[in-house]
């Protein structure tokens, strides 16, 4: 936590410190307009820490609003100020070596600046529930002829807890999926942040949602509340449980380590599903081996979180046809058709492929910690399987 305080205040005060001495006191000498500069910062600094006595223990869980209203209040401020801080440090080499003005860095570091803040803005007030149904073909020879055509749609990372309070965008959502008429619904993974008891009052919402061969789902990391100070392992099991409940009680078919077949005019396909395997820190619980018993010789469909589970085992160890993940949220922000995700993980988001073998990452609905998303819209996939 200190770290984080340390790294917060330096993020606010250096750009602000440049700006300073750089512009401020140049341009100006009444006392009350350099004051006046101060004045966010200071205040920001001031919320951080009445938050931060304020929350106690499992601050994310209680306070998961308030935290990141706060986050994007600092980014809104933080980051043009350090935007237009580099570029007009870019120039001043320029300036006093080859003595250019220094007024086009500037201007550039301003109107970036300014673009990022309005950036920030609509990512906070529209991106989050600005819902793109992307729709995607996966064509395999193995594929059933009368699966020619079958309809799926997955939805992943909903993060039902940062939806507290709103409801009118998981309304939507169903909606929205409701008229894609899906022959079947996934969820791959992260329903909750961090507590099963989230989805109170959102229950009967997603209960709604619905398909001719129903709505299957997994487990993802955030599901099974290890990021939640338990007061002791049967507290953390009991949450667990209850989320299996809750998914059962809403219609939903939860997959842990199992297949079910799926039958459509004659013919049949599995759906398999894993418990979560990440990449270390993250939980590794899945047992494909068990998953997929009596599954060898069908067209697959793997249900698994991570993405990267596609290269550690699923590739090298099955011929599984067909993986749809999540995980990633492509970190909430795509510019230009990139995303720092891919610092992170080599498939972050859309369809990859080796051979005639598919992975499906979506990019998810919801988000955690940080009320943001610009260009990785929230995903309602639409998977139509080709033979």
């Amino acid at each position: 936590m200190h770290r984080i305080t340390l790294l917060l205040i330096l993020f606010l005060l250096i750009p602000d410190l440049y700006i300073y001495f750089m512009y401020i006191v140049r341009k100006t000498k009444n006392i009350w307009l350099r004051i006046a500069h101060w004045i966010p910062t200071l205040l920001l600094i001031a919320g951080y820490f009445l938050l931060m006595q304020g929350i106690g223990e499992n601050a994310m869980a209680h306070h998961a609003q308030a935290i990141g209203r706060l986050a994007i209040c600092i980014f809104l401020f933080a980051i043009p100020k350090t935007i237009f801080m580099i570029c007009s440090l870019v120039g001043l080499p320029f300036h006093y070596l080859l003595r250019w003005p220094r007024s086009p860095f500037t201007a550039v570091g301003l109107v970036l600046g300014i673009v990022s803040f309005f950036n920030i803005l609509y990512g906070t007030l529209v991106g989050i529930s600005k819902f793109e149904v992307k729709d995607i073909e996966f064509h395999h020879p193995n594929l059933p002829k009368a699966f020619d055509g079958y309809r799926i749609v997955q939805l992943s990372d909903i993060h039902i807890g940062s939806w507290i309070d709103n409801e009118k965008p998981i309304n939507e959502l169903v909606e929205l999926v409701n008229a894609q008429k899906p022959d079947l619904i996934v969820f791959t993974g992260d329903l909750v942040n961090q507590r099963s008891c989230e989805l109170e009052g959102f229950q009967d919402i997603l209960a709604q949602l619905h398909a001719k061969d129903g709505v299957y789902s997994i487990l993802g990391n955030h599901d099974y509340g290890s990021y939640y100070h338990w007061k002791n392992l049967k507290e953390q099991v009991n949450n667990i449980d209850n989320l299996v409940r809750v998914q059962k009680t809403m219609g939903w078919k939860l997959l842990n380590n199992e297949y079910d077949i799926l039958h459509h005019e004659g013919d049949s396909i599995a759906l398999i599903g894993v418990e979560n395997d990440g990449e270390p820190p993250f939980s590794q619980f899945a047992d494909l081996k068990k998953a997929t018993k009596g599954t060898d010789s069908m067209f697959r469909i793997l249900l698994s979180h991570n993405p990267t589970h596609w290269r550690r085992e699923v590739l090298p160890d099955t011929d599984i046809e067909l993986m749809l993940a999540g995980h990633t949220h492509a970190m909430q922000a795509i510019m230009f058709g990139h995303s720092l995700a891919s610092l992170i993980y080599p498939e972050w988001g859309g369809m990859y492929t080796e051979g005639d073998r598919g992975l499906y990452v979506n990019i998810g609905i919801g988000y955690v910690g940080l009320p943001f998303r610009f260009g990785a819209w929230p995903e309602i996939t639409v998977i139509t399987l080709r033979n």
